[in-house]
């Protein structure tokens, strides 16, 4: 179940909204974890087991440790294993194929595939669980001695399956005590409209021109026609994934929770160090406080610096898919944050600022090439066809007529990964000198209803991180 659907929109969030908000305190928890379940079963019937039993470990663990407070070998051994364990789950379901396929292709075995079907969310809530295990090895949090409470955390169906990814010490408090006013219920409203908005209007619409792009024939598409392709892409999964954001966000407003921020504007950087720090926020802070830090961060000289990095972006493009384009994805900005870092930093920010966010933003699309592309012959061709090495020159007719007739959802697309539109509600607010309650209702409740005609009227509802 996706949030950007009929049935969640006016069947399951209503209903679950109207039991949170009249049980009594104690039990509101249970409502989340019971609807977390549910929610995720809705998909993943069987898979929901495994989810199930992710839990199980984590909670033992965490009372295990517990009860081994005076004993530090022992919490070490406990939380080792419940790493292990985590890790084990998400290497069967999403990597064996891959290292079965790779061992049979280089040693020319006949290994069977087991060919698993990829749970949803998985990536996501192990790595939450797995945080929950860590800091409190780490004596950061208090063990959690509610199971409902814990399985709340885990189950909470906002970021259940495609983040932010929340770690238990952004909510620890929140989890046994939480606020929920008008007030938020309201922000939390705004939050998700503007996110669905993001998705179903933006994602969804300027999407549909990849779709067309990706399944031309590489070696007669045209410059145009490409670098139309993979721009439109670039601002699909910017606003497929932090529109999917905002609304988790939102709805935890909703039910009383705060959830990290997972999207600053990322296409406004001036470097791909900036980037980084704009894009997928959650899971980068993850991967530098439980792999980076402790491998020793940037205080272990130049050489181990480098090997930190490298490996932090390889694990982070095998974070995404358990395919090669996934690792050279990772490894291709583990290379350029290197470079940032050691030397090119530097000079970047003696460049004008155009030609700093050119930079970067050439960078940033060059990269979703190598993660959108399943293949080095793909890889290879569509790049050929972007800088016009096939042969297939600048452009045709057909580049013109895709260029003129998505114009519109392309410049829009554009306008809104800057700070414009903040700007213009302001100006809106000051020109016919109404509140900034009446502009945001008014432009919520019509955003709201153009994207209830859209999910109507459309069967293209992609959701391209449900694959991670």
């Amino acid at each position: 179940m996706v949030f950007s659907s009929m049935t969640f929109l006016f069947g399951f969030l209503p209903i679950v909204l109207l039991i949170y908000y009249i049980v009594p305190q104690r039990i509101k928890n249970l409502v989340i974890m019971i609807s977390g379940l549910l929610f995720y079963a809705w998909g993943e019937p069987v898979y929901v087991l495994v989810m199930l039993l992710t839990i199980a470990i984590d909670y033992g663990a965490g009372m295990l440790m517990e009860r081994f407070d005076g004993n530090q070998k022992r919490r070490l051994a406990v939380m080792i294993t419940a790493v292990v364990l985590n890790l084990l789950f998400l290497g069967i379901f999403k990597y064996s194929s891959f290292v079965v396929q790779n061992l049979n292709s280089l040693f020319q075995t006949n290994i069977p595939d087991p060919q698993l079907p990829l749970p949803i969310g998985i990536s996501f809530y192990t790595f939450q669980a797995m945080s929950y295990v860590i800091d409190l090895y780490r004596r950061e949090i208090r063990v959690q001695k509610s199971f409902v409470n814990f399985a709340g955390y885990v189950t909470l169906f906002p970021q259940l399956i495609a983040g932010p990814i929340v770690r238990y010490s952004d909510v620890e408090a929140q989890i046994n005590e939480r606020e929920i006013s008008t007030r938020k219920i309201g922000d939390g409203i705004s939050i998700f409209i503007r996110g669905l908005a993001k998705k179903v209007l933006l994602a969804n619409t300027i999407g549909a021109i990849w779709t067309t792009v990706k399944a031309m024939d590489y070696s007669t598409l045209p410059a145009a026609t490409a670098w139309i392709g993979i721009l439109a892409f670039t601002f699909q999964i910017y606003y497929d994934f932090s529109g999917y954001s905002d609304m988790a966000i939102g709805l935890g407003k909703m039910l009383g929770f705060e959830f990290p921020q997972n999207f600053d504007h990322p296409y406004l950087s001036k470097s791909i160090t900036e980037f980084w720090r704009r894009w997928h926020m959650t899971l980068g802070s993850w991967f530098r406080s439980y792999v980076y830090i402790p491998m020793g961060g940037n205080r272990v000289g130049k050489w181990g610096l480098v090997r930190n990095i490298l490996v932090v972006w390889m694990l982070t493009g095998l974070w995404h898919g358990a395919s090669w384009n996934f690792v050279f994805w990772g490894l291709y900005f583990g290379i350029i944050l290197l470079i940032e870092k050691l030397f090119l930093g530097k000079l970047i920010q003696k460049l004008p600022r155009i030609l700093q966010w050119l930079y970067a933003f050439l960078l940033v699309v060059f990269g979703w090439v190598l993660f959108e592309m399943d293949s080095l012959p793909a890889i290879g061709g569509f790049f050929s066809a972007m800088f016009g090495l096939n042969g297939a020159g600048f452009g045709n007719k057909e580049s013109i007529y895709l260029l003129l007739s998505n114009a519109v959802v392309i410049l829009l697309a554009a306008v809104c990964s800057t700070m414009l539109p903040r700007r213009l509600f302001g100006w809106c607010r000051r020109k016919w000198q109404i509140g900034a309650n009446g502009v945001r209702l008014t432009t919520e409740l019509v955003l709201f209803f153009v994207c209830i005609c859209y999910l109507v009227t459309s069967t293209y509802n992609p959701f391209l991180y449900f694959n991670f």
